[in-house]
């Protein structure tokens, strides 16, 4: 439900700002100063499970086998992924960044719908964080 952001993707070396009302997180929540949600976006990159295309390769698994989860657009180092809920059907975006300055995956996972996701965007972050790092 609601309408894909056409803002979407890495410009500049940074993903879209996190959303103004708490409901959305980004690893990079704190390269844009006076955020008014820069507090509660925050979350932590994604660590590398080898190299930037291999650690891509291990998202784009786990997001095939998410129920309610949708590939969008695939880069070599980039993903674009949805998200729906099981009862409502809200959708939420979710980017993934192979960014090799910091050696690391950033992310930024966004509700389009709301004012607030109750921690949803942040859950699943840290799920797929868990799902990630397991041997």
């Amino acid at each position: 439900r609601g309408t894909a952001p056409a803002d979407l993707g890495v410009k500049g070396g940074k993903l879209k700002p996190p959303s103004k009302t708490p409901n959305s997180v980004s690893s990079q929540a704190d390269l844009w100063p006076g955020h008014p949600q820069a507090g509660y976006a925050r979350i932590a990159p994604l660590a590398m499970v080898g190299d930037g295309p291999a650690t891509l390769a291990r998202i784009k698994a786990i997001i095939a086998r998410t129920p309610g989860a949708q590939l969008v657009a695939e880069r070599p180092d980039y993903l674009y992924a949805t998200f729906s809920t099981r009862l409502m059907k809200y959708t939420d975006d979710v980017e993934f960044w192979f960014d090799p300055a910091a050696g690391v995956v950033q992310v930024r996972s966004a509700s389009r719908l709301g004012q607030r996701d109750f921690d949803a965007n942040r859950s699943r972050i840290e799920s797929l964080r868990t799902q990630l790092n397991r041997p």
